[in-house]
């Protein structure tokens, strides 16, 4: 039983396409594990972009969390992604991440065991050379982990130029609004835009300040509340940009 793990970011849709038109084996489903936490733009590019895979022989299935809290309600409770907090000697730290494994894996296997009727998974997985460090086995013996990107030795800008040959569109990032390991630009962008990812963003940090005590919880790496921290790029606090860069079109993707 061959699944391709469908996340609609640049390289997993870029494999779902590849397999839609017939450039590699077909698969018997792509499944996307949707943490229900997902960019809006995410959500865009999804139901605009589902009906075509389908229509082009690739089935498509949407798994959830049975539970997608962010961190219980109680103090002291759990928390499920990986904020940024102090130790004792006020060093810097991250909590365990355990988001990916309950939103996400957890899901998958569950739709797996209930559809595979005994058969071993071959499931791919969206990973290029430029993330090769990535590529893990799975921890459980009816799967065996494939990376086709790989195999095809290609990289994240070699999957939106091939989407550009094939005049399909560039999916956004694909991430929780709230993930502490967005980049600068990530932040940026989201608060130019000034939607509701952004509130969402800064909802999710403050809920989660007083969730582990004594030592307060952060989604950036500043330690400093979502709200005030200062993403603007150096041209937009007015420093010239003496070397005249510019965007190749593949940031964040």
């Amino acid at each position: 039983m061959r699944v391709l793990s469908l996340g609609w970011g640049v390289q997993s849709f870029t494999l779902a396409a590849m397999s839609a038109l017939g450039e590699i084996e077909r698969v018997y489903a792509a499944i996307h594990a949707d943490t229900k936490h997902e960019a809006s733009g995410t959500y865009a590019f999804a139901e605009k972009w589902l009906a075509w895979l389908e229509d082009n022989g690739v089935r498509v299935e949407t798994v959830r969390p049975e539970k997608s809290e962010i961190v219980t309600d109680r103090v002291g409770g759990k928390i499920f992604i990986p904020a940024f907090t102090y130790t004792s000697s006020r060093a810097g730290g991250m909590l365990r991440r355990q988001c990916t494994q309950r939103w996400k894996i957890a899901p998958i296997r569950r739709w797996l065991q209930a559809n595979r009727n005994g058969e071993r998974v071959e499931q791919w997985v969206g990973i290029t050379t430029d993330e090769a460090m990535r590529m893990k086995d799975s921890d459980v013996k009816y799967i065996t982990n494939r990376w086709p990107l790989i195999e095809k030795r290609m990289s994240r800008r070699d999957c939106v130029l091939w989407l550009r040959a094939h005049d399909l569109p560039i999916p956004p990032k694909s991430a929780c609004v709230f993930c502490p390991f967005h980049d600068t630009k990530m932040w940026h962008d989201m608060k130019k835009n000034g939607d509701g990812d952004w509130q969402k963003a800064i909802e999710t940090d403050e809920r989660i300040r007083k969730a582990r005590p004594p030592y307060d919880l952060y989604l950036h790496p500043s330690r400093e509340p979502l709200a005030s921290v200062n993403f603007d790029t150096a041209e937009e606090l007015g420093q010239l940009n003496l070397w005249n860069n510019e965007c190749e079109g593949i940031c964040g993707v």
